[in-house]
């Protein structure tokens, strides 16, 4: 794509109708080259909603002190794993970037001083979901990282203030996994629809929280009990969920899909806002 049709469809970001919010859970990198019901829920799902302007994604694997925006015009992919197939090293997401959308989203969020990054470029939170809903590469692509080093309140509210967006054609995805305990995985079951009983609890007690429009009980997830506990160890892969969940309007519809878990201690199920 010449550089000059690139901006002519990223610049400006003019309003368009209100586009949903996606929270995918990722699972395993392999999804970015297995074929199953996760990745088919993907591409289904993105034949549901208008074809973006642009992307904007918060990924659980990049966590930074402050909050960065890629802004680079071309992000690399990068193979954050390892002892998985070449096959998989050898994926290519060659989907542009967008400064103009960088700078549009530093300037939108007040309660940090959002720093330009050049550096990072797309995570397998992003490119190994994002490639099965846009496998042409052609929708320009931002990450937003996550500060490590704030609370679940926190993020809650910055996702909130980037709700402008959602008019300006700009599909804004939070990529994780609700349940995501790599330490307690039942690896003779990596290929089962299969949960640990206090994995499928966190699993239904946040699924009903979410349907519920219970945003308080799922930010103050410390405070939910063992099976939280056990479901979240690190707040990294859920943290998306809320930045999801902090740009929902009042009374706005919801669903779930790929709500399944596997491996014990994993569960994929997403959520479509609007």
């Amino acid at each position: 794509m010449k550089l000059k049709e690139l901006n002519m469809m990223i610049a400006p970001l003019g309003k368009t109708q209100k586009m949903p919010v996606l929270f995918l859970g990722h699972g395993s990198p392999m999804n970015a080259i297995e074929e199953n019901e996760f990745v088919a829920g993907f591409r289904n799902i993105a034949k549901e909603i208008p074809k973006p302007n642009a992307i904007l994604c918060i990924s659980a694997h990049w966590e930074t002190r402050g909050t960065l925006v890629t802004a680079m015009q071309h992000p690399p992919t990068i193979h954050d794993f390892g002892g998985f197939p070449q096959a998989l090293f050898d994926v290519q997401y060659h989907a542009p970037g967008s400064p103009d959308l960088a700078k549009e989203t530093q300037g939108l969020i007040t309660k940090a001083k959002v720093e330009l990054d050049d550096k990072w470029g797309l995570d397998h939170g992003a490119w190994s979901v994002i490639k099965h809903l846009y496998p042409n590469a052609d929708i320009p692509v931002v990450q937003m990282s996550l500060d490590h080093y704030q609370t679940p309140q926190y993020h809650y509210e910055l996702a909130a203030e980037l709700k402008s967006l959602r008019e300006k054609g700009v599909l804004i995805i939070g990529s994780g996994n609700m349940v995501h305990n790599l330490r307690m995985l039942a690896w003779g079951k990596m290929n089962e629809n299969y949960g640990f009983d206090w994995a499928l609890e966190a699993n239904d007690a946040m699924k009903s929280f979410i349907q519920n429009g219970d945003h308080r009980s799922l930010i103050n997830f410390r405070s939910q009990g063992k099976a939280f506990d056990l479901a979240i160890p690190t707040p990294e892969h859920y943290l998306p969920l809320l930045y999801t969940l902090g740009l929902q309007d009042k009374g706005e519809e919801l669903s779930l899909f790929n709500d399944q878990a596997v491996a014990g201690s994993l569960t994929m199920t997403s959520v479509k806002i609007g």
